[in-house]
């Protein structure tokens, strides 16, 4: 069963599709974008910082570090 909910939520080492991203001309967010997170991409959170901020996660191929800010605007599906 498919759950769908947000990035920063996102447990260490499970795997989920980008379902949706705010639009918009925040830059950071257009920065993601770029960096190919877009709905219908798989990404992996990798680890999480010590106290919890930023994550790192694991994307067409790429590590990419943001902050929890950023990706609660994410929304994921995980299986």
């Amino acid at each position: 069963m498919s759950v769908t909910t947000i990035l920063s939520d996102l447990a260490v080492g499970n795997t989920a599709v980008i379902q949706d991203m705010p639009t918009g001309h925040d830059a950071h967010l257009t920065r993601l974008r770029e960096l190919g997170l877009v709905p219908g991409t798989r990404v992996r959170l990798v680890r999480r910082a010590p106290l919890g901020d930023p994550i790192e996660i694991s994307v067409r191929g790429s590590r990419i570090a943001m902050r929890c800010s950023e990706a609660q605007h994410i929304k994921i599906l995980t299986e």
